[in-house]
């Protein structure tokens, strides 16, 4: 949503993470691990989308060619026959990690295989690197890249902006890029391979969102900002002719050449006070429409306005669709229908409330309708419908009190395209998701169109934490912005964020390893409390109590029994409290920020890491004493975890460049380390299920060994390493968590910043979803209880006809006459179309041999209301009955 896209780097550089490439920790001559590699599946847990997409582009000669951009989590490719979006920047490395924000995409019309990409995440020294251009001729399966002398912003204030970068339609050789942080108007003339600075070009710009900001972040000059092309002044084979160019400058903020870029002017007449967030050409009737804000954004913005420019009169033309009086919000999300070109769209992107608000007009910004109004305040009328069924979370469990609803429309609203070859399909892109539309033209018939989630496959999460509990759902996470979710699949959308409380970003979570239904969080909140407990495997939350002066969520570590906790939140020292945190103590001998785990075997013991030396408690963590391990990283980028099943058993991962980096281990509980021999360096540490013959559990972690940076796995306490990932997966930073699966040999879950939840199976045992199903026969009876006109209830009993006892199931079926699930009880549910799934909640997991559990559930119904005939649990038939 909001904060926490930077958040997740702050905590990161209060890490130490963003030192660059780190060097070899070890001496010449120190032996290197073994290192082997293994072929692997990498697939993403699904969550779908997660994140804020400043930029879509439709390319304007090949239909159904559409590209995303992201501010950290790369850039994607629209692939029309799954309506699902792939990934483009994958093999981005460690050590470039920056590049995986994108502040500009561009698609060549010319040549529909060229597509370009402008990365680079900030342009203060929170990124170490500069940016570059990235281009492909093969529509992005494959990339070069050309480094710039300065760099770019693609999660800095204004990079909803844009597009800063462009292709010429007439000549595809030539590109322009506008340039951040004062360095002005860039040209390529041999397609993106070499660039110079347009010397001619006057203004680089000058607004700053807080020209106080001494971290650089608010501070910087947002730049040059779009580039906009009138094809109508070109021909095939030479340049166009006339460019308009937008500068982040309230006085002069549009540009134009006639001559190919040679000579530049301020366009006469324009409006001052506002930036110029987009500039977007109707050619055929020579406008060049503007949209106008206060500010940069994208989240900011108080007042704005919409601008026609005739191209052939030079007249100016005030069409915003409300008085400036009464705007409370920028404009900037700006279209034009190609097939239709009188027709405009633009979005209120900065209408946090009630709602984002988008506006169409079809005679050309003369006249305009809005996509919902009020009939009598606070009642309104939507001109859409928004179906939510396969993204369920975006409703964000809440339940607001009108004028607001839920879903939202959406916030942060700076994306906006009409598909240049279909005037009924649009996309759009939000802080979280990108919606979209396939019957846009209702809009103007009095009708509804609909909107939907077209979203799949862009993962966008930033994550802060994982656990992989050995039993109930395979995976929980804890993610910057949407707080994170209990995974019971990881095919399959979660129905819904951790709730009550919803944290902004979950910082850290924990389970129990003896009581695994017993799960604790901590994370950020404006206001309430920072830490949040279940006892059903995270089905269901409630919130604790902070101890005085917390701010935010820090770590936090379960005791193995669930009976205590130790919390190490930010704005107070660490405590521990029995219970589920009603009152919390002090705890001593430790100090403020410590990083804190739980010994998963003795409920007594935690562990603690704070500027270079372990703490060790062994009352529940009332008291602390220092370790007398020396020779561990001095920085406090470390992260550590204590074995399952041996007590004591800690690994310990992290260092800097300047000083002790890699991976350690202490059988004795943290009292002596070994530092491993061959590991270079290492960010992580997990554990997963033991190899087929091996007696010790797998380790996982993202590291350097050998001289390669990857994601490693070895089955024999690290003698020696195997590199599951490859160069073509690599996901930029990798730094915040890893897990292995302790149900599923090989299966490794990592935590990407901004490419949501990767996980990876080993060659032949990829695909297989655990998920919290049993291994065993099982029946099922379904009976219609109640039913009436378009409605109905129905009662389902699954018995277990098996031989061993269930701890957790999943049940799926598909119903044949479109019935669909309006409320379920004793069980949670999510559905797709005309399938659905239903799970256990926390008590009735457990389902002895012979033993039946029941649940319940209303639905709707049209045409007939058939019996299901088909249930499946882990891919297996129930018998029916």
């Amino acid at each position: 949503m909001r904060r926490t896209r930077i958040l997740t780097v702050l905590l990161a550089l209060a890490a130490g993470l963003l030192a660059g490439s780190p060097p070899t920790a070890l001496a010449a001559g120190t032996p290197q691990a073994a290192v082997t590699a293994d072929t692997y599946t990498w697939k993403n847990a699904r969550v779908d989308g997660g994140g804020f997409v400043p930029g879509i582009v439709f390319n304007r000669t090949e239909k159904d060619l559409a590209y995303a951009r992201t501010d950290i989590g790369g850039a994607y490719r629209w692939q029309e026959s799954s309506h699902t979006w792939t990934p483009l920047l994958d093999h981005v490395g460690w050590d470039d990690w920056g590049h995986t924000g994108v502040a500009s995409i561009a698609s060549d019309s010319v040549d529909p295989d060229r597509v370009y990409a402008a990365v680079g995440t900030y342009t203060n020294d929170w990124d170490p690197g500069d940016g570059a251009v990235l281009r492909s001729a093969d529509r992005g399966a494959t990339w070069a890249r050309t480094d710039l002398p300065f760099k770019l912003g693609g999660n800095m204030p204004g990079r909803g902006m844009g597009e800063r970068l462009a292709v010429d339609p007439h000549d595809n050789d030539v590109l322009y890029l506008g340039a951040p942080s004062g360095h002005g108007l860039w040209r390529s003339t041999d397609a993106g391979a070499t660039w110079s600075e347009v010397t001619a070009f006057p203004n680089p710009g000058n607004y700053a969102q807080d020209p106080g900001d001494t971290s650089g972040y608010a501070s910087d000059n947002q730049g040059v900002t779009w580039v906009t092309f009138d094809e109508s002044t070109g021909s095939a084979g030479t340049a166009t002719k006339t460019v308009y160019v937008g500068v982040a400058d309230k006085e002069n903020a549009v540009y134009r050449s006639t001559d190919a870029g040679t000579t530049w002017e301020r366009v006469a007449g324009q409006p001052t006070g506002y930036l110029a967030h987009k500039g977007v050409l109707d050619a055929e009737n020579g406008y060049l429409y503007l949209a106008y804000s206060d500010t940069g954004g994208p989240y900011d913005g108080g007042k704005g306005r919409l601008y026609r420019y005739a191209t052939a009169t030079g007249t100016w033309t005030d069409v915003s669709p409300v008085a400036e009086a009464d705007t409370y919000f920028g404009f900037s999300g700006l279209t034009v229908d190609r097939q239709n070109p009188g027709t405009v769209m633009a979005t209120a992107y900065s209408s946090w409330w009630p709602d984002t608000q988008i506006f169409r007009s079809t005679d050309s910004g003369a006249t305009w309708t809005q996509a919902w109004e009020y009939t009598s305040y606070p009642t309104r009328e939507n001109r859409y419908t928004m179906d939510v069924s396969s993204s369920p979370w975006l409703t964000w469990g809440a339940n607001p009190a009108p004028p607001e609803q839920t879903p939202k429309l959406g916030w942060m609203t700076e994306a906006l395209e009409i598909d240049p070859f279909d005037p009924d399909r649009m996309m759009y892109g939000t802080g979280a998701t990108v919606y979209g539309t396939e019957n846009l033209t209702d809009w103007d018939d009095g009708g509804t169109f609909a909107i939907e989630p077209m979203v799949r496959g862009l993962e966008e999460t930033a994550v802060n934490d994982l656990a992989a509990p050995p039993s109930g759902a395979p995976l929980l996470s804890a993610l910057g912005d949407v707080g994170g979710f209990r995974h019971t699949s990881l095919t399959e959308v979660p129905s819904m964020m951790y709730t009550s409380p919803n944290f902004t970003s979950t910082t850290s979570l924990d389970f129990a390893e003896k009581n695994p239904d017993t799960v604790v969080r901590a994370g950020n909140l404006d206001s309430g409390p920072h830490i949040a407990f279940s006892t059903d495997n995270g089905a269901n939350w409630f919130g604790g109590s902070d101890p005085s002066g917390v701010s935010g969520g820090g770590t936090v570590a379960a005791g193995a029994d669930g009976g205590r906790f130790v919390w190490s939140p930010e704005g107070a020292g660490v405590h521990h409290t029995t219970g589920f945190g009603t009152s919390w103590q002090a705890s001593s001998g430790i100090p403020a920020g410590a990083v804190v785990e739980s010994d998963r075997v003795d409920p007594h013991t935690f562990y603690g890491f704070k500027s270079g030396t372990f703490y060790v408690s062994t009352d529940g963590g009332a008291t602390f004493t220092a370790s007398p391990a020396t020779g561990l990283p001095s920085g406090d980028s470390v992260r550590f975890k204590a074995l399952p099943g041996a007590e004591g058993d800690v690994w310990l991962a992290g260092g800097a460049a300047d000083g002790p980096y890699g991976l350690w281990h202490s059988t004795d509980g943290g009292t002596t380390f070994t530092k491993l021999s061959g590991v270079d360096a290492a960010d992580t540490v997990g554990f997963g299920k033991a190899a087929p013959g091996a007696t010790y559990q797998t380790l996982y972690t993202s590291a350097e060994i050998g001289g390669v940076r990857g994601i490693f796995r070895s089955t024999d306490a690290g003698a020696s390493w195997t590199r599951v990932n490859d160069d073509a997966h690599q996901w930029g930073w990798t730094g915040a968590a890893i897990t292995g699966d302790p149900r599923v040999y090989g299966r490794v879950y990592v935590a990407t910043n901004g490419r949501g939840i990767v996980y990876g199976d080993t060659a032949g045992d990829g695909g297989t979803d655990p998920g919290p199903g049993p291994a065993g026969a099982c029946a099922v009876a379904y009976t219609i209880t109640n039913q009436w006109s378009g409605g109905f209830q129905a009662d389902v009993r699954l018995t277990n006809t098996g031989t061993s006892a269930w701890n957790g199931w999943s049940l799926d079926w598909a119903f044949a006459g479109g019935q669909r699930v309006t409320q379920m009880w004793n069980a949670d549910h999510t559905r797709s179309g005309t399938a659905v799934t239903a799970r256990n909640v926390g008590w009735n997991a457990r389902v002895a041999p012979g033993a039946s559990v029941g649940f319940g559930f209303t639905g709707e119904w049209s045409g007939t209301n058939a019996e299901p005939t088909v249930f499946r649990m882990a891919g297996r038939s129930c018998t029916t009955g």
